[in-house]
């Protein structure tokens, strides 16, 4: 049977979802913004809210959807799976009370407590500010402030990192959240696990690390994700002997305690001395990780799809063995005062042997300009990471003026510091 898959999400994460979807199915998209690339591969678009559960269950049952998946995190907050599931059409996206696994913090850590998850911070919730403030007096550790609902991968100030106790407390006093986390600071590297999911069943990924900071050297205030990569296996260079296999048992024991779960469970760990801790969950592909990571799967990912609906075991997953770098292009002034209406120069003939996935674009009669979020990312696949840097940088020569981009992700000498940071961490010789 022919399937027919509604994409929800306009983002880079669902260009690189509709790349894989496209060849092997009847793709239909609908997004609040008009992804060009998106909407050359699909055979139909609409545009709607990403959270508009209503219109996207008459719009899915207008084009006949056998299938849909929700790429944001804002859709399943909203409950769009839910609605999707209960006009018969399966999802792959968690309903909104598994979603809260990523949308809700304070769940997140409760959750991981009550079920016995290794790798949970010491933590504590607070709706009292001022509580929260005292905490901070108190405490003898660095700790990671974290606002319980959705940041945009924006949310988070680390004490002993990026601020002091002072402006930690001046962080919470100032931006009136209801809640908020405090937990012990992870000292590591960071890496990205995503597994697909359905019926207790979970098939891994290969580990990507994304480069969260805005500017070159780690610098600069956190963005929703300026690149990443992935190596020619599953493990990412400065991982060890078991670290990867550490992440994915953290995975199983999330999955086990949560059996109506189906869709993406990424993982984001640091590895620490005492091996992977988990620095919180989402409920979907990561953006950028799901450039990295779906451009390497050689398995069908309508196949997946299918047998997640059908209730059959999620088939083995076989990847091209091509280790993968992707940068972002964004506007000058990104993520704390961009600047719109740069035009943009790159396009699918420009970047050569590069993969080129939109996000955040402004088409107009004469052309693609920026807006204020993330424009478009670049990915070079090569057999190894060095390789794939340099076709990711080749593919950017032409990405135009009043754009920035963190060129450093990927080149051997930032890698060798994360190898030589785990090590040192490690006490290895």
């Amino acid at each position: 049977m022919s399937e027919t898959v509604l994409l929800v999400g306009g983002g880079g994460r669902e260009h690189a979802i509709a790349r894989a979807l496209a060849p092997d199915c009847a793709l239909y998209a609908a997004a609040s913004n008009r992804n060009p690339g998106i909407i050359r591969l699909a055979d139909g678009f609409e545009t709607i809210s990403e959270t508009d559960a209503e219109a996207l269950v008459d719009y899915a049952e207008e084009v006949g959807a056998t299938l849909a998946i929700v790429g944001p995190e804002s859709g399943l907050q909203a409950g769009v799976a839910d609605a999707l599931d209960e006009a018969g059409i399966y999802t792959f996206g968690p309903q909104s009370e598994e979603a809260r696994i990523e949308t809700d913090k304070a769940f997140q850590r409760r959750f991981m407590q009550d079920n016995d998850i290794p790798g949970c911070p010491v933590f504590e919730t607070f709706e009292d500010m001022e509580a929260a403030c005292d905490y901070i007096d108190d405490s003898e550790i660095d700790l990671a402030v974290k606002p319980a609902g959705l940041t945009g991968g924006k949310g988070v100030k680390v004490i002993g990192d990026q601020v002091d106790k002072e402006g930690a407390k001046e962080y919470i006093r100032s931006e009136n959240y209801d809640r908020v986390v405090l937990e012990e600071r992870f000292v590591g590297e960071e890496f990205t696990l995503q597994a697909f999911v359905a019926d207790g069943d979970l098939r891994t990924t290969p580990a990507v690390q994304d480069h969260k900071r805005a500017y070159e050297g780690d610098e600069g205030p956190n963005t929703g994700g300026m690149g990443s990569y992935s190596d020619t296996g599953f493990e990412l260079p400065f991982m060890g002997e078991g670290d990867y296999e550490d992440a994915v048992e953290i995975l199983e024991a999330t999955v086990e305690a949560m059996p109506d779960y189906k869709g993406i469970l990424y993982g984001q760990f640091m590895l620490t001395s005492q091996g992977p801790k988990v620095i919180e969950y989402n409920a979907r592909f990561g953006d950028p990780e799901a450039m990295n990571t779906l451009p390497v799967l050689n398995t069908p990912f309508i196949d997946v799809l299918t047998a997640a609906r059908d209730g059959e075991e999620l088939p083995e997953l076989e990847f091209s063995g091509e280790a993968t770098v992707c940068k972002y292009a964004v506007p000058a002034g990104y993520p704390t005062d961009p600047d719109s209406g740069a035009k943009i120069a790159v396009d699918e003939e420009t970047v050569g042997e590069g993969l080129l996935f939109y996000a955040s674009v402004d088409e107009r009669d004469d052309g693609l300009y920026t807006t204020t979020s993330r424009s478009f990312a670049v990915v070079g696949l090569a057999d190894s990471i060095a390789a794939a840097e340099e076709i990711a940088e080749e593919a950017l020569a032409a990405a135009g003026d009043g754009l920035r981009i963190r060129h450093d992700i990927g080149k051997a000498d930032l890698v060798q510091q994360r190898v030589d940071h785990m090590a040192e961490l490690r006490g290895d010789d």
